[in-house]
């Protein structure tokens, strides 16, 4: 046998090894993440602390410091092992993969324990009781469970218990919010009709709102517990044992009094006991595409809805503000640059933030689709007048001078010579702006839209087949979006009277 020979096995077998053991982290890294964690003496909980009362968010005395009943938890817990809590802040729905990616040690933020979540992660003993409440405005009558609720627009924080009991209610016109505040914001300002999220976020926004009320007695019980990935069984059981203890020196109920959600429901977390969940079968959506196909197709057209007619106002308006701006009087032509300068400098998301949230407190209330179509056209219209400027600027001067010469007025000038030019030098950077508001149409998912983005997150949340689901989503958004790269660039040559 041949040194070569040799060296060949000797390296083959080193990398089918490490294959092996990459291919079986609970081998590798469950008997001793716990003791990484102490190593480090840092344990690090994600959550989300925006809209996160009572469970964790800033402090209203002080900024710059969280507080809540979760992150004083999560100090209890960091100091049973041993070790100083440290909060990673990510976005609520999408917890669970940022767990499993490594970004945190553990989810601590009202995850509820569902058969649902335990299909994906390993969770531990509950520390908190949970109920669902309705909340209406203080006017409303007669919706005091959600067999009142068929025909009625509910609102539901996204990736929720609340969400999936909803879905199986029919007739209900639900909406999905990214967090806690934006729904009690569409009820008060009469978009939708009740919302119903967990008691102890109802505590706390709704209760002591006087425009608000809690409609019928809380239902549907369930539990919190902490999410840890399955391969971290010492790291699961040493939060087991501190739990246990929290509950027995009454560390939790202190705790729980201190920011109100305390209540007798409490006292059956000492009587809890697991339940056996079946680990089902990992879903592909490339083999069952027939299943998810047309419910991303029925995203798609929402989204070519948006696209299309937040494109049209942004090219109108555009036009509008280019020719203020180059053509009006004086303050008009300011106004117009200010406006320019202002949405250029400002997130998309602020300005539909604005719109939707914030137009209604002066009494100006626009329903999701038309407040998505007027964010978009007025952001890209600012986009689309510099365009229009560089286009007609690059015309030159003197075949206004010529036309004027001819007898014509500055419109007919505009009309009939510089703008037909002009059109056809701006063909190019609007077609790439329509493919990129194509894209940014994502963004109005934060006000309730449920666009093509807006579905592939809800299924993905639901399959956590996010490759599948994801080659899906991109495949329809290019065969979407290069038909108007095509169609931009017949249109350009049409329009090369010069080179015919």
């Amino acid at each position: 046998m041949s040194n070569a020979w040799r060296s060949s096995r000797v390296t083959f077998g080193s990398l089918l090894g490490l294959l092996l053991l990459a291919g079986t982290p609970s081998l590798v890294f469950a008997a001793d993440h716990l003791e990484q964690i102490k190593q480090a003496g840092v344990l690090l909980w994600g959550a989300d602390a925006e809209g996160g009362a009572p469970y964790v968010y800033p402090s209203p005395e002080h900024p710059e410091q969280l507080t809540g009943f979760e992150y004083d938890l999560a100090e209890a817990l960091a100091a049973k092992l041993g070790v100083k809590a440290k909060m990673v802040q990510n976005q609520w729905d999408q917890l669970i993969p940022a767990l499993d990616r490594g970004n945190f040690d553990i989810v601590l933020n009202g995850l509820e324990l569902t058969a649902d979540n335990q299909q994906h992660i390993a969770m531990s003993r509950p520390y908190y009781v949970y109920t669902q409440q309705l909340v209406t405005r203080r006017e409303t009558e007669g919706l005091t469970n959600i067999d009142n609720l068929k025909g009625k627009a509910v609102g539901v924080l996204s990736a929720s218990v609340a969400q999936r009991l909803l879905e199986k209610t029919p007739g209900v016109d639900l909406r999905l919010y990214p967090g806690n505040v934006e729904s009690f914001r569409d009820l008060k300002a009469k978009r939708i009709e009740a919302v119903v999220l967990d008691l102890p976020i109802a505590l706390f926004y709704a209760k002591p709102d006087p425009a608000l009320k809690f409609s019928g007695d809380p239902f549907a019980p369930g539990y919190y517990g902490i999410g840890v990935r399955k391969q971290d069984a010492t790291l699961l059981a040493a939060l087991n044992q501190a739990i246990v203890e929290l509950a027995e020196d009454h560390t939790l109920e202190r705790i729980y009094q201190k920011y109100g959600v305390w209540d007798e429901r409490q006292v059956a977390l000492k009587d809890y006991h697991p339940e056996v969940v079946e680990q089902r079968k990992s879903i592909s959506t490339i083999r069952d595409w027939r299943t998810y196909l047309p419910l991303l197709l029925r995203g798609a057209v929402i989204t070519i809805e948006i696209s299309v007619l937040g494109m049209a106002l942004a090219v109108v308006a555009g036009l509008a503000l280019v020719l203020t701006r180059l053509y009006a009087v004086a303050p008009l032509r300011w106004l117009a640059q200010v406006y320019v300068e202002v949405i250029r400098g400002t997130p998309l998301l602020i300005q539909l933030f604005f719109i939707y949230y914030g137009l209604p407190e002066i009494g100006i209330r626009l329903q999701a689709f038309p407040a998505a179509i007027l964010g978009l056209g007025l952001n890209y219209a600012a986009y689309e007048a510099e365009n229009y400027r560089a286009g007609i600027e690059a015309i030159p001067r003197g075949q206004t001078e010529a036309a004027q010469a001819l007898g014509m007025t500055r419109w007919q000038s505009l009309q009939h010579i510089i703008l037909p030019q002009a059109f056809r030098l701006v063909i190019p950077p609007i077609t790439n702006d329509f493919i990129a508001l194509f894209k940014d149409s994502s963004i109005v998912s934060v006000i309730t839209m449920v666009e093509l983005t807006k579905v592939y997150g809800m299924l993905a949340m639901s399959t956590y087949d996010y490759i599948g689901l994801g080659l899906m989503t991109a495949t329809i958004y290019f065969a979407l979006s290069y038909p108007a790269s095509i169609f931009a660039n017949w249109l350009e040559k049409r329009l090369r009277y010069d080179r015919r």
